[in-house]
C-alpha cells in the first residue's frame, strides 16, 4: 500500500487510510449536490480529499476515526495535493487492517515520557513549587500519557503533548547550566504546566483532535492552567500572593507572548522570557521535521507550512 507521503500529483493509487475528519457538503451548481469534504492519514501524513457526487445511501456509511478503503488520483488544487476519491467503502474483517496501525505516535513511547517527567517533577528542590506541579499534573495524568499538544500545528500526535514537554525539558536543562541566573526550578514547572490544560481543551482519540471541548472553547488552556495554579495554592494552604504562585502564573499567562496569540500579559521575569522561546523553538522546530518527513523523497519542496508564515522548506542536499 502506498503511504501518504509517497503520494505524488497524477498518482492513481487504492489502499486502507484512517478518515481523520468528514463533513458532508453540497456544490453551488444547480441542483446542488451532496459530495464528501475529507481528510485521509495514516502514520505518514495526511491529504484532503474530496468524493463527488455522493450517493443518498451514502450519506450516513462514513464517520470521522474510521479506516476506509479508498481509490483515487491525486490532483492539485490551488497549488497543493488534493485526493479525488472515485471509489470508498469502510473496512472489513477479512482486510486485516488495525486502526492502531495508521495512527501516528511521538518517536518515543508514553511510558518513557511520563517517566521523564515524573523524574523531573521529583528533583525540583522548592518543595511548594513541587507540590503545585505535581497537582496540577494528577488533574490529567492518564490523559498525559496519549494526547496531542495541538489539534494541528505541532505534535498533533499520539503522546505529542508528552514528548513536546519532554524535548522542552531537555532545552531548558541545557539553558540553565548555560545560564546560571535563571531559576531552574521555576523553567521545569513552567515547562510541565505551560500546556498541562491541553488535554481539558481538546476532545482526542488516539492522538486526534475532533474538537475543541466547551471550556476549551470558552475558557482555553492558559486561563484553565492558571486557575488549576490557584487552586493548587489553595488546597495546599498556600498565600495566593506568594512568590512561587504568581510566578508560575505569570509563566503560563505569558508564555505566547503576545495578546493576539492569548496571552493576556507579556513575559517580564527572565524564565518567561526563557519559557516562550524553549516552547516556539520546539513547536517550529516540529513543524519543520514533520512537514519534511511527511514530504516524498521525491519532493525538494515541502508543503507550505501555516506555522512557519505559510512557507515551504526547501529540503537540503545532505537530507
Amino acid at each position: 500500500m502506498t503511504m501518504i507521503k509517497e503520494l505524488i500529483t497524477n498518482d492513481e493509487f487504492v489502499g486502507f487510510y484512517l478518515l481523520k475528519e468528514l463533513e458532508l457538503k453540497q456544490t453551488n451548481t444547480s441542483p446542488a449536490k451532496d459530495y464528501f469534504d475529507l481528510v485521509l492519514c495514516d502514520a505518514s501524513g495526511q491529504l484532503p480529499a474530496k468524493y463527488w457526487d455522493v450517493k443518498e445511501t451514502e450519506r450516513d456509511n462514513f464517520s470521522p476515526m474510521t479506516l476506509v478503503k479508498v481509490q483515487g488520483i491525486v490532483q492539485l488544487y490551488q497549488e497543493k495535493p488534493q485526493v479525488k476519491i472515485s471509489r470508498i467503502r469502510n473496512v472489513r474483517d477479512e482486510d486485516g487492517v488495525s486502526l492502531t496501525n495508521f495512527v501516528r505516535a511521538a518517536p518515543m513511547g508514553a511510558t518513557e515520557l511520563l517517566e521523564v517527567i515524573n523524574k523531573v517533577i521529583e528533583s525540583i528542590s522548592d518543595p511548594v513549587i513541587r507540590d503545585i506541579v505535581g497537582f496540577c499534573v494528577d488533574k490529567v495524568r492518564e490523559k498525559l500519557a496519549h494526547y496531542p499538544a495541538a489539534k494541528m500545528h505541532h505534535h498533533a500526535y499520539f503522546a505529542g503533548l508528552a514528548y513536546h514537554i519532554v524535548r522542552m525539558l531537555e532545552m531548558g536543562e541545557f539553558l540553565c547550566k548555560q545560564r546560571s541566573f535563571l531559576n531552574a526550578d521555576m523553567i521545569k514547572a513552567g515547562i510541565i504546566l505551560h500546556d498541562i490544560a491541553k488535554p481539558e481543551e481538546m476532545i482526542a482519540h488516539l492522538g486526534v483532535v475532533s474538537d475543541y471541548s466547551i471550556q476549551g472553547k470558552l475558557i482555553g488552556h492558559i486561563a484553565m492552567a492558571a486557575s488549576w495554579i490557584t487552586e493548587a495554592a489553595l488546597r495546599l494552604e498556600l498565600p495566593l500572593d506568594s512568590e512561587q504562585v504568581i510566578g508560575l502564573q505569570h509563566l503560563i499567562l505569558s508564555h505566547h507572548n503576545l495578546g493576539e496569540w492569548g496571552s493576556p500579559v507579556q513575559p517580564q521575569t527572565a524564565e518567561a522570557v526563557a519559557l516562550h522561546h524553549i516552547d516556539a523553538m520546539d513547536a517550529k522546530l516540529q513543524m519543520a521535521e514533520d512537514a519534511l518527513s511527511a514530504t516524498s523523497d521525491k519532493e525538494l519542496w515541502t508543503q507550505p507550512i501555516r506555522g512557519l508564515e505559510n512557507k515551504a522548506l526547501y529540503r537540503t542536499p545532505l537530507l
